[in-house]
C-alpha cells in the first residue's frame, strides 16, 4: 500500500511536465517594416533591425526579439489550414501552408499570420484608434558548415 502510494505521488508530481509539449524553432524572421494606421492616415515607424525567433509546440507559438530571450508573447492557434494570398497583377487567391493564432492581454489584442517565408504582426491596443502592424522576413536558415574533406595524398613512388 505504502509503495502504491509513493508511485501515485510520483505520478502526480510528473504530470505537469508529462502534459507539457516541447516547443521547437519554427524559423527567425527579420523585422522589414513597421507602421500604425490611424483613420485612413499610414505612418512608418522607424525601427533598427530586429531578428525575431519564433517557436511553437503544435497549439501554442512563441516569439521572441532576438536579444531577449526572457519577454516573450505567446499566441494561441486558431487556424491552421494555410493563409490566403493574392499575388501582385493576379486575381486568383493562392492557399499557402501557415497559421494565424492571437494573443490577448493587458488591453491589448494582438493577432499573428504566420508562414514559412513572412509573418505578419497586427496589435490592436485596447483604448485607440491606432492599429500597429509589423511584418517580418523570413531569415535563411543557417547552414551546417561542411565537414573539410580529407586530403588524399599522392600515391608514393619507390
Amino acid at each position: 500500500m505504502i509503495r502504491m502510494l509513493q508511485v501515485l505521488l510520483s505520478l502526480l508530481a510528473l504530470a505537469p511536465a508529462l502534459g507539457a509539449a516541447e516547443f521547437s524553432h519554427f524559423g527567425s524572421f527579420m523585422l522589414k517594416s513597421h507602421f500604425k494606421v490611424a483613420g485612413e492616415q499610414v505612418t512608418p515607424i522607424p525601427m533598427k533591425p530586429i531578428v525575431f525567433h519564433v517557436s511553437t509546440d503544435g497549439t501554442r507559438v512563441h516569439v521572441t526579439a532576438e536579444g531577449d530571450n526572457e519577454a516573450r508573447t505567446t499566441f494561441d492557434i486558431y487556424r491552421s489550414d494555410g493563409i490566403a494570398r493574392q499575388r501582385p497583377g493576379e486575381v486568383t487567391l493562392d492557399v499557402i501552408p501557415g497559421i494565424q493564432a492571437m494573443s490577448h492581454g493587458s488591453g491589448v489584442l494582438r493577432h499573428l499570420r504566420l508562414t514559412r517565408e513572412s509573418f505578419t504582426l497586427t496589435t490592436f491596443p485596447g483604448v485607440s484608434d491606432q492599429t500597429i502592424i509589423t511584418y517580418a522576413l523570413a531569415t535563411a536558415p543557417s547552414l551546417p558548415v561542411p565537414a573539410p574533406k580529407s586530403v588524399q595524398s599522392a600515391p608514393h613512388k619507390p
